[in-house]
């Protein structure tokens, strides 16, 4: 067997899973993979690693590196190390990422650029997969293509050895060598990407060839549907993927009543049980959407935070759902019996091991709403194994057209786009009828949620503050009422017997019986924080909830002031942006109060669904409409000012929108191109003066 080495960078599973399919496949195509995680470090030594490397990179955040990588890049970002010390390395890397986000794959991309510099060299492709899209679109053609690749370079290295010769260089020369951190700073600048930048280069396989071939693949027949598929499709011979292999033994045992910890469910560390002491609806009953504050009591806690960290809250799946989940599979019966899980002796999945995310000995129903993403939209392995499970031939041919390279259309139509999970699937298909081995080995951990620190420790200091939106997913059955987020609908549900429902209401709290408690953990420290320097004039962007942290660092600059009233403070400057002035304008009166005692020195609001006035201008609609007739102090904060700017808010439509106007206010005001305008952004993203906490 030829051996290469294997790394994956994962934060939520993704790449790992990604991996493993690779290390799956590499056994047919005449290879060993000698798969770890890039944070296992004490198992491979890329410093003397002989073999070919293969990594799957994932992104997290706005672009960073997964949490598992952070070490790993830390040590590659050594500027001491030689520009010959990867020089014996080949590889190939594919970066996930979703290009909803500013900085596409640049958990990759980081690392693929600093292992060139470092004299690594490609013996395949790069690919930049993107989830905006459907990850397998690049995936799926990039594994494919990377056996013949490996296949040459083994083939080249054995000429090599037999000659003598020297390793071969890499086709491209390398650019011009410049200092690191303008090469960082050109790094940042490929990732504000130009509109046509894939399409110049061949050598990537760029999201827009994907969204390309998405595109001429769409099958326009709409009598076909998740459970029904159309001509041309339904008359066409399919490739479907290997079955994943089985490597699970479950059983279910009786047990009297035992104690379930929550907290034994997630694997952060430290968690904190804390009660909900205030809950205040932030929006009228006719908003679009519900926005609510909840307050949590911290004081007995060791927790701790900063205006601009972010935690996460660890969540149950709706109660509903998994009993509707238990029914379908036939084990309502059984959901008190506690599961016994243990690797099968023969599997042929290599390394295969209990999920850590499943804890020993507890009962289904807990296992189900506690531990697994019932709600995860099911990958093409999962419905390949779902087709074994199905006696309906009519079902099992449509499971293997939505599995299958040529119905990926159709997957990302009905499934990927329409967000279906299993128990949709179950009901779609009811002769599926799936072992419960499947789920645990294919449902993917119940992630915690992020929020924002609505607060300052400084004005509560025994208290923390989060902001939501109450999320609702139209339902993939048109009969069904629409979905509510796994954390927000819960967390609603938990407070309704004490939400305020006006947002003018005095600040009451409830009776501590009332209070019920929830587990949450600190989050790994990021640069979102106020500047150091308080001199520092201040931008921040944050449209709707992106607002909640902002009200954090406003309370901060308050009390500061009030402690240092001689001290040097720079101008805060607040875009903010809402639908309606009466139904959504969140902390309305908090804010004009900050405005009021100077510790806001600029508020600008936006509302994009009111009418201006007849005899009025039309006003800005949105924030990055206010930045545009603002530009010439924007620019000036910013570029001569030493200023910070902060976005904060939705990834999809607003940041993209916001980095646009920026890069036409600093072309416009600096008298530039847009592309150095776009350098001049990626130097002050690596400065930390402009920062972004966004989500999709």
């Amino acid at each position: 067997m030829r051996r290469f080495l294997l790394l994956y960078a994962t934060q939520r599973g993704q790449a790992k899973a990604i991996a493993e399919e690779i290390s799956e496949q590499a056994v047919s195509h005449g290879f060993a993979a000698d798969l770890h995680c890039v944070s296992e470090s004490g198992k491979y030594d890329l410093k003397t690693e002989t073999a070919p490397l293969v990594m799957v990179v994932s992104t997290t955040g706005t672009g960073d590196p997964p949490d598992t990588a952070l070490k790993f890049v830390k040590e590659i970002n050594d500027k001491t190390l030689p520009t010959d010390f990867f020089a014996h390395l080949r590889y190939g890397l594919l970066g996930l990422g979703d290009s909803e986000y500013t900085y596409f794959c640049n958990g990759g991309k980081v690392i693929d650029k600093r292992l060139q510099e470092l004299g690594a060299q490609h013996f395949y492709d790069t690919g930049h997969a993107d989830d905006c899209v459907g990850l397998e679109l690049v995936v799926e053609p990039w594994i494919a293509g990377l056996w013949a690749a490996l296949t040459n370079l083994f083939k080249t290295l054995g000429e090599q050895e037999m000659s003598g010769a020297p390793p071969r260089p890499a086709d491209t020369p390398s650019d011009t060598a410049v200092g690191p951190e303008m090469l960082h700073v050109q790094s940042q600048v490929e990732h504000l990407r130009l509109e046509d930048a894939d399409d110049k280069d061949p050598g990537v396989w760029g999201q827009n060839e994907a969204n390309r071939s998405q595109r001429s693949a769409l099958i326009e027949d709409f009598e076909s549907s998740l459970a029904r598929s159309a001509p041309p499709l339904s008359q066409t011979s399919l490739s479907i993927p290997a079955l994943p292999p089985e490597y699970l033994e479950v059983h279910l045992q009786e047990s009297p009543d035992q104690e379930e910890s929550r907290a034994s469910v997630t694997l952060e560390d430290p968690v904190f049980q804390v009660p909900i002491s205030k809950a205040v609806q932030l929006t009228s009953n006719d908003a679009v959407k519900t926005t609510l504050l909840l307050e949590l009591d911290i004081s007995k806690t060791e927790f701790s935070h900063q205006p601009g960290d972010s935690f996460n809250v660890i969540c149950p799946n709706s109660d509903s759902e998994v009993a509707g989940l238990l029914h379908r599979l036939q084990l309502a019966d059984k959901r008190e019996h506690r599961v016994i899980l243990t690797v099968k002796t023969d599997t042929k999945k290599r390394g295969a091991a209990v999920p850590q995310h499943v804890p020993e000995g507890c009962s289904l129903q807990f296992i189900l709403t506690w531990c697994l993403e019932i709600r995860a939209v099911p990958k093409k392995a999962f419905l390949r194994a779902l087709v074994d499970c199905t006696s309906n031939t009519a079902e099992k041919r449509r499971l293997q057209e939505l599995c299958s390279k040529q119905g990926a259309a159709d997957y990302n139509r009905f499934v990927r786009d329409a967000s279906i999970c299993l128990l949709d699937l179950l009901l779609a298909f009811p002769s599926c009828h799936p072992p419960l081995s499947l789920l645990l080995e294919q449902l993917p951990r119940l992630q915690p949620r992020p929020y924002s620190c609505a607060s300052s420790s400084l004005l509560h200091p025994d208290k923390l503050h989060l902001v939501f939106n109450i999320v609702e997913y139209p339902s993939p059955t048109t009969a069904a009422a629409p979905r509510k987020g796994v954390c927000t609908g819960w967390l609603a549900t938990l407070v309704a017997p004490f939400l305020q429902p006006n947002r003018e209401a005095p600040h009451t709290d409830h009776p501590d019986a009332l209070a019920p408690e929830i587990l949450i953990s600190p989050r790994a420290t990021h640069s979102f924080r106020l500047p150091d320097d308080p001199s520092a004039p201040v931008i921040m962007v944050g449209p709707g909830t992106g607002v909640a942290p902002f009200i954090g660092f406003l309370q901060h600059r308050e009390k500061l002031q009030e402690q240092h009233p001689d001290g040097n403070f720079g101008a805060m400057w607040l875009f903010f942006g809402c639908r309606h002035k009466d139904r959504d304008y969140l902390f309305r009166e908090e804010l004009r109060r900050f405005l009021k005692i100077g510790v806001l020195t600029h508020l600008k609001v936006s509302f994009s669904r009111d009418a201006p006035p007849e005899e009025e201008e039309a006003p800005a609609k949105y924030v990055q409409d206010s930045l545009h007739c603002h530009s010439q102090q924007v620019a000036r904060t910013l570029l001569q000012e030493n200023g910070c700017i902060y976005v904060c808010g939705d990834a999809k439509n607003m940041a993209k929108d916001v980095n646009d106007a920026l890069v036409e206010i600093i072309s416009k005001e600096s008298g530039v191109s847009k592309l150095e305008a776009m350098k001049t952004l990626a130097a002050l993203k690596q400065e930390k003066r402009y920062l972004q906490d966004i989500w999709s």
